[in-house]
């Protein structure tokens, strides 16, 4: 127990690798005090050990509409358990810090509810919940930053066990750097297997990016390395006038390996390309050779036995592939530590002093505006410090990782059995000092070619719009390319009532389509705005059951629309808003009220 009193343990829960990056912030700041920390992801630790801990915290992710990241399910059921009385976690400490999106209406919930659970267990808070917001100019640290400050000041006052060298001693950075998380081990090319030399085929292609990304630091628990199929385009047409200020994109895709089984609402993730010249300036500006053979495990595995039968880590891959495939050097941009870790390799003093100052808290905003706002890459931080040179290893721990891109998708397996169709836009903006970027997987997939057959790796996964009953009416609110998967819905429907003419969407049988052209007219008109107009139309259709599927932007979208519903009701019904709202929640958990937005 004395040991444990003097170790503080932090706790994450991370969908995208968000809620790793802060968690290991403050262990590192934590560590730079003296202070003994010990860092596990949820899915990774014995819940029922809670009530043996002194202080412990926690940095959890909202994902979707307020869902639990997937390595938290498991210990937020723990948690709710009902024979765990209201004084489980009496004399317990704890902080929660969360991170989330504003522009969604769930902002932050697993935070709250997990801060109000700790609570009603009899936890004590050492300071108030920290709540970051991907939304705020600066991102999630504008809340951090300040957030830390109170808990380290805090955590001093009531604990001061943790801090044995008092509270203003602070460890040099240089002793703190350290060594990186990874290891990077060369191989010669007589250890190759035979299968890395000739093969092309998408069964090749397949194992390929399977053991890259098996090694990467970017790896998220629960994630399949392998993709599911491999696609390839047959059809890429745009939707929008080449005058229109969007450029949105039908694309349809064939299977070339197997067919995988999808439904209407699924989403499929895509593993983009990057450019290849921007790639090789990458490697030829870390002076590495882009030929070598190697393989990348985290440190702490250096000494553990492997089973060569089971573990993908031991099979060696060009260096080339491993930073194609893994390490997003080309469009992302990375976060404040690449600074931190930069300045110590930087040989030039004026480039060190900035290096120093960006990773500062003082430094944060103009950071904020030199990294972020500017979308600057790996690549273009690196050219803009020259004197630079950072091993390897630190690049593998500490490049932003390639992600997969997800998309709605856009056509019904019972119309198209064999293959699978998007609705894209091609995403392209200006940066605040006229730099023109663009959007990575859509640019890459608008420049393919039908006739050139290149292999798309892909993912399928379960939506957040589940497929309803064909019987089931349908209120579908899609704008933009939110009307990606209600093109399927409305293919799967057609093909169920063998009928497209007086079909689905046709008055004669109760349903209609209405489109809101916000920019045609000088006044904008908006969905909510033909959701009014229609008024009597919805309502009769709630009255008859109806289901409501919500897809699009979760900046202002979701929440637009959920006021236009509840304005509509209470006109409609005659009843106070309040009515109208308890309404919509009892839609909502009778799981007839569905929204998937992306920011």
């Amino acid at each position: 127990m004395e040991m444990k009193s003097k170790t503080l343990l932090i706790l994450y829960a991370t969908q995208t690798g968000n809620a790793l990056d802060v968690a290991e912030r403050i262990a590192r700041e934590a560590e730079r005090r003296a202070c003994t920390v010990v860092i596990r992801s949820t899915d990774d630790y014995d819940a029922n050990s809670l009530p043996a801990e002194d202080t412990v915290i926690f940095v959890v992710s909202t994902t979707g509409q307020g869902d639990t990241p997937d390595s938290m399910k498991v210990f937020w059921r723990f948690l709710l358990q009902r024979n765990i009385g209201s004084h489980w976690l009496e004399g317990i400490h704890y902080a929660v810090f969360g991170l989330g999106d504003s522009g969604y209406q769930k902002y932050n919930f697993v935070a709250k509810k997990l801060d109000k659970r700790l609570s009603d267990l009899g936890a004590t808070a050492v300071v108030e919940k920290g709540l970051g917001d991907d939304q705020h100019p600066s991102g999630y640290e504008a809340a951090l930053d300040p957030w830390l400050s109170s808990l380290w000041s805090r955590l001093n006052e009531i604990k001061p066990h943790f801090f044995p060298k008092g509270p203003d001693f602070l460890v040099s950075n240089e002793e703190l750097i350290g060594l990186p998380k990874f290891q990077v081990t060369y191989h010669n090319v007589d250890d190759i297997d035979s299968r890395l030399s000739t093969a092309t085929d998408f069964k090749y292609l397949q194992m390929q990016i399977g053991r890259a990304r098996s090694m990467s630091s970017g790896k998220v628990p629960h994630e399949k390395c392998k993709p599911d199929a491999f696609l390839k385009m047959v059809k890429n047409f745009p939707l929008t006038r080449a005058s229109h200020e969007k450029d949105v994109r039908h694309f349809e895709f064939e299977f070339v390996s197997q067919v995988i089984k999808y439904e209407i609402g699924d989403v499929l993730e895509v593993l983009p390309s990057q450019s290849p010249a921007a790639v090789d300036s990458f490697i030829q500006r870390c002076n590495l050779d882009p030929e070598s053979l190697i393989t990348v495990h985290p440190r702490e595995m250096e000494n553990r036995h492997i089973d060569n039968n089971v573990n993908t880590l031991d099979v060696p891959i060009k260096l080339r592939t491993f930073v194609e495939l893994t390490m997003d050097v080309t469009s992302a941009s990375p976060r404040r530590y690449f600074f931190e870790v930069m300045s110590f390799f930087a040989t030039a003093e004026h480039e060190k002093e900035r290096l120093q100052y960006f990773a500062s808290p003082e430094g944060r905003d103009d950071l904020y505006q030199y990294n972020q706002k500017e979308r600057r890459t790996v690549l273009e931080v690196l050219e803009d410090f020259p004197s630079v040179q950072m091993p390897f290893e630190w690049f593998v721990q500490l490049a932003p990782p390639l992600k997969n891109r997800a998309f709605s998708i856009s056509s019904s397996p019972l119309a198209h059995p064999t293959q699978v169709h998007l609705t894209v836009d091609v995403v392209s903006w200006t940066t605040p000092f006229k730099r023109k970027r663009q959007g990575l997987c859509s640019t890459w997939l608008a420049s393919l070619d039908p006739e050139q057959s290149i292999y798309i790796p892909v993912w399928f996964h379960k939506g957040l719009l589940p497929p309803p009953p064909p019987s089931l009416p349908l209120i579908v609110i899609g704008p933009g390319t939110g009307c990606a998967p209600f093109r399927g819905f409305v293919e799967e429907r057609a093909v169920q009532s063998q009928s497209e003419n007086d079909g689905v969407l046709s008055e004669a049988k109760g349903g209609g389509f209405y489109a809101a052209f916000s920019r045609d007219q000088p006044q904008k008109v908006y969905v909510q705005h033909k959701m009014q107009e229609q008024s009597e139309r919805i309502w009769n259709l709630l009255c008859e059951g109806a289901a409501i599927y919500v897809a699009g932007s979760s900046t202002k979208m979701p929440s637009d629309v959920m006021v236009a519903f509840e304005e509509i009701i209470s006109k409609e019904s005659g009843a106070p808003r309040e009515s109208a709202v308890r309404w919509l929640r009892s839609l909502e958990k009778a799981g007839k009220y569905h929204v998937e937005a992306w920011s």
